[in-house]
C-alpha cells in the first residue's frame, strides 16, 4: 500500500532552521502535485505550500520568502526547507500527495489524495 513518511521535525529556536522531508512508497505508478500542510494547536488544517510534476510552487503568503519547496522525483520525496522561523510557525506538518497507483493506472483511475501521519515542528521564541 501506499505510505508517505515524514521525516525532520524537532524543537527550534526563533531564527532557525529545519528541513522536512517526506518519502512516498508503495505500488506507485506517478505521483502529480505533491504539498505541505500544517495544523497549529486548536486551529484547522492549511495549505503551506505545493509543487505539481511541472514544478509550478505555490505558498500560502505566511511563508513566502521564508520556506522553499522542493521534490526529488527519482526518489519520491518532496522536502521544505524552513528558514527563519517563528513561534507561530509552531504545528504539526502534513505531507500530502496526489498519487496514481499501479492498480489505478492498469483500471484508467486518477490518482488520489495521500496523507502522511505528519511530523511536529515547534519554534521557541
Amino acid at each position: 500500500q501506499v505510505q508517505l513518511v515524514e521525516s525532520g521535525g524537532g524543537l527550534v529556536q526563533a531564527g532557525g532552521s529545519l528541513r522536512l522531508s517526506c518519502a512516498a512508497s508503495g505500488p506507485i505508478f506517478s505521483i502529480n502535485r505533491m504539498a505541505w500542510y500544517r495544523q497549529p494547536p486548536g486551529k484547522q488544517r492549511d495549505l503551506v505550500a505545493a509543487i505539481t510534476s511541472g514544478d509550478t510552487i505555490n505558498y500560502t503568503d505566511l511563508v513566502k520568502g521564508r520556506f522553499t519547496i522542493s521534490r526529488d522525483n527519482a526518489k519520491k520525496t518532496v522536502y521544505l526547507q524552513m528558514n527563519s522561523l517563528k513561534p507561530e510557525d509552531t504545528a504539526v506538518y502534513y505531507c500530502n500527495a496526489e498519487i496514481r497507483t499501479v492498480g489505478a493506472h492498469i483500471r484508467g483511475r486518477d490518482g488520489v489524495d495521500y496523507w502522511g501521519k505528519g511530523t511536529l515542528v515547534t519554534v521557541s521564541s
